[in-house]
């Protein structure tokens, strides 16, 4: 696990605040849902993801699309999205 060297007390209520740099590099934002884990003697946070969640949009359901031996989940509108994107890049770079 690398380390920032950014260090935190917690206050009275056990709280601790993660830096501003940390949030903006991964990309958590107000109410982004964290995972609270134990490794041995560590506690881990990292962003939740609930099962069968699209990958672009959130969404949870069985009916999510799991490719690429599970590491992509994509919901019908996720996909739809990933295809209009991937085209339009590739429509760009033939233009070229």
């Amino acid at each position: 696990m690398k380390s920032t060297g950014i260090v935190r007390k917690l206050d009275q209520l056990g709280r601790i605040v993660i830096p501003k740099e940390l949030r903006s590099m991964l990309n958590i934002e107000i109410k982004t849902p964290l995972a609270i884990l134990i490794d041995g003697d560590q506690i881990v946070l990292e962003k939740y993801q609930p099962y069968k969640a699209c990958m672009v949009t959130g969404e949870s359901s069985d009916e999510n699309l799991t490719l690429a031996n599970g590491n992509i989940v994509l919901s019908k509108e996720g996909a739809e999205q990933i295809i209009k994107e991937l085209q339009q890049q590739l429509e760009s770079t033939a233009s070229r």
